[in-house]
């Protein structure tokens, strides 16, 4: 049987609201109109309910990016690079939105779970908001790959 790691980022709720929403009326329009345009609204509606995340496979000693609909994955399997270390890192990330005359940016912190091979080269496993979380998943890789976490999310670095 395959072990395999496997993290989905969540969708919010107002994004998967909208996203049926849309694919309701699409299909609404479809069936009572006929209207291609109606595809449009479909297409819309489902793209808001793709979820990305990261799965590794312990048995078979592979990794990949996916995105998710459904509970259907798709994603290219790679090869597992020789894991060093877990670095639990905190950033920022920013989200402009444009409008015709208008421009605002939003940054927030976020905290990533990247796994280093390579000395300097990573694979970002995960992302969220919460250190706990961060701190939880690193954990588990911790026990399943037998390598150690650093800790960056504070100024002082340090090795758990």
């Amino acid at each position: 049987m395959d072990s395999i790691i496997s993290y989905t980022k969540n969708i919010a709720f107002a994004k998967r609201f909208f996203g049926f929403s849309f694919a309701i009326l699409g299909v609404t329009m479809l069936l009572l109109t006929g209207s291609l345009f109606a595809l449009i609204f479909i297409i819309i509606g489902l793209g808001l309910n793709v979820a990305e995340g990261s799965e590794i496979n312990l048995s078979a000693k592979t990794f990949r990016t996916f995105n998710s609909l459904f509970g259907f994955k798709t994603g290219k399997w790679k090869t597992i690079p020789n894991f060093e270390y877990i670095s639990v890192f905190k950033t920022k990330e920013s989200q402009t939105v444009r409008v015709v005359s208008a421009e605002t940016t939003h940054k927030y912190d976020i905290i990533l779970v990247n796994l280093f091979y390579n000395r300097n080269k990573h694979f970002t496993f995960y992302k969220t908001d919460n250190k706990e979380d961060a701190l939880e998943v690193a954990n588990h890789f911790k026990l399943a790959l037998g390598i150690d976490i650093l800790d960056a999310t504070e100024i002082e670095k340090k090795w758990l």
